[in-house]
């Protein structure tokens, strides 16, 4: 539980789904200081990404550099923030990852779309993954993306899969040493020296508990069941390791 203290109302009311009564086992704050970093951190992206300078309302950084503080706390329970889309069937969980741009959400739609009420979003762009004795658990947040697809939930998580676009759909498992580059791009680094070392920890453990995998789409709805079939089938064909 979290106790957020900001300058903006905004900020409790982008997080209204997850307000509690329960005690807080950690309080952040915000100040003008960590809204006018989260303006320079934004111009400076779109700047190498070729694209123009939006002029950010305080209070939308300010709901980012929130969620920085809770993040970087986080670390102290083995959690870690993770860009990507988490959705569950039948009460576990799948994190699709890529590239933005590449289709992550689309993909998640065409799950729900394939299961119906047999798949809840549990996030669709923000996660925080708890990594523990070999487990992870993924916990909706409030940060779930321009769409807001998510739930106030908790699941465990059964595998990462690795998103890039094909002609054909075909999911194959890959080694950890695979997945590694991409994983540890989309995990929240933050500045801090000993933050930055408990973050590679918690990334070489992630890449040990969960099964991975890389699929090929083309955003057709059998890729729906061609990656949940590959993510749970015994069979050789999917066994072997590229």
């Amino acid at each position: 539980m979290v106790s957020v203290s900001s300058i903006y109302d905004e900020v409790h009311s982008y997080c209204r789904d997850y307000l509690t009564d329960e005690e807080a086992e950690y309080s952040v704050s915000t100040s003008q200081e960590d809204i006018d970093f989260e303006r320079r951190k934004s111009d400076r992206e779109n700047e190498l990404e070729g694209l123009p300078v939006v002029d950010h309302r305080d209070s939308y950084l300010e709901e980012l550099a929130v969620y920085r503080r809770i993040a970087e706390k986080m670390l102290d329970y083995d959690t870690v923030l993770f860009h990507g889309s988490v959705i569950a069937v039948d009460g576990e969980g799948y994190l699709f990852t890529a590239k933005s741009g590449t289709g992550k959400s689309t993909h998640t739609r065409l799950w729900r779309e394939y299961f119906g009420s047999r798949a809840v979003m549990v996030n669709d762009d923000k996660p925080l993954l708890r990594i523990s004795g070999g487990k992870v658990t993924a916990y909706g947040t409030p940060y779930n993306g321009k769409h807001r697809l998510g739930s106030n939930i908790s699941v465990p998580l059964k595998a990462i899969c690795i998103l890039t676009r094909a002609e054909e759909n075909k999911i194959v498992p890959i080694s950890r040493e695979q997945a590694y580059p991409i994983l540890l791009q989309q995990i929240y680094r933050p500045a801090d020296t000993v933050k930055m070392q408990k973050t590679l920890a918690l990334a070489d453990d992630l890449a040990d508990s969960v099964k991975l995998f890389r699929l090929g789409c083309n955003m057709d709805i059998s890729a729906a069941r061609i990656a949940y079939e590959g993510m749970n089938a015994c069979s050789a064909e999917y066994i072997k390791v590229e």
